[in-house]
């Protein structure tokens, strides 16, 4: 580019505008003889006559029409950038990468998303879902700014737990833990890649000291799901897939070996310097908010 200076183009765009070098000099408040050397040296640089000065004032030259043609774009485009720059600074804006697991992606992220959205529309969303092995090597990847696993996480940045969700034995006949013991109906299960498989066998040995008689091993919790809801069998689910909607079905939570609840865990994990950003913050701030509504 023949000019690096924006200060140039106003100067180009104001001669430009006022085709009038005296009252050009009055708006930049420069003196006649100090705008006219700038504006030769300014042509210099291009390498022909932008301007034709007479007594009647200023007229541009061909070359002229087509130099103001480029720089008001450039001037255009420079206060969209200025724009964005100050939204930065007093607004929340950019993108916000997100990985998440899927089970929270499918039944708890969506509502908060949309309040998220709502509330910082000029936050762009970038939403990575898959098991808590593919979320957390997001993280170490530097791919995302948060994710959210199910589970207790080995992980030496910033953690906060979101929300704890019993387990249930979920059923279209059962309504008694101890019936598991009676039934041919098969145990309906999921395998995935967190220790959430294993809780659930150290459980049934805790309370049981014996397998199953029948069951069936799925590797989707959706589809663990809609078999136990068409009454293929029985399954342990998490509250956070379950809802009050659905009926004719037997919902029986889960004791530990304390006779508390047992429950499963959901994680909000990131680097501290993603933390800096102000639409991380923004999104961890609301999430807060969501959690302790739901509390």
């Amino acid at each position: 580019m023949a000019l690096s200076s924006l200060t140039e183009f106003h100067l180009l765009s104001v001669l430009a505008q006022e085709m009038n070098m005296r009252k050009a000099s009055e708006r930049l408040f420069v003196s006649q003889p100090a705008l006219s050397q700038r504006l030769q040296t300014i042509e210099k640089d291009w390498g022909t006559k932008l301007f034709i000065r007479s007594q009647k004032g200023l007229s541009l030259t061909p070359a002229g029409e087509l130099v103001i043609e480029f720089i008001n774009d450039v001037l255009i485009k420079e206060d969209k950038v200025r724009e964005t720059i100050h939204s930065l600074q007093v607004g929340v804006s950019g993108t916000l990468k997100i990985a998440v697991a899927s089970i929270v992606g499918q039944n708890w992220l969506p509502q908060v998303l949309k309040k998220f959205i709502d509330k910082y529309p000029q936050v762009k969303i970038s939403l990575i879902t898959g098991w808590s092995s593919d979320i957390l090597k997001s993280l170490y990847d530097n791919q995302v700014h948060i994710g959210i696993i199910r589970g207790t996480p080995d992980w030496k940045g910033v953690k906060f737990k979101l929300f704890s969700d019993p387990l249930y034995l979920v059923d279209r006949e059962i309504t008694k833990l101890e019936q598991v013991l009676e039934t041919d109906r098969p145990f309906i299960q999921f395998k995935s890649d967190s220790n959430y498989y294993q809780e659930i066998q150290d459980w049934w040995m805790n309370s049981y000291k014996t397998s199953p008689k029948r069951t069936i091993i799925v590797d989707q919790i959706e589809t663990c799901k809609q078999l136990t809801f068409n009454g293929l069998g029985y399954s342990i689910l998490p509250g956070i897939t379950l809802n009050n909607n659905v009926k004719e079905i037997f919902k029986i939570p889960l004791i530990d070996e304390n006779g508390g609840l047992l429950t499963r865990d959901t994680w909000l994990l990131g680097y501290e310097a993603a933390f800096h950003l102000k639409q991380v913050q923004a999104f961890a701030e609301l999430v807060n908010e969501f959690t302790e509504q739901g509390k």
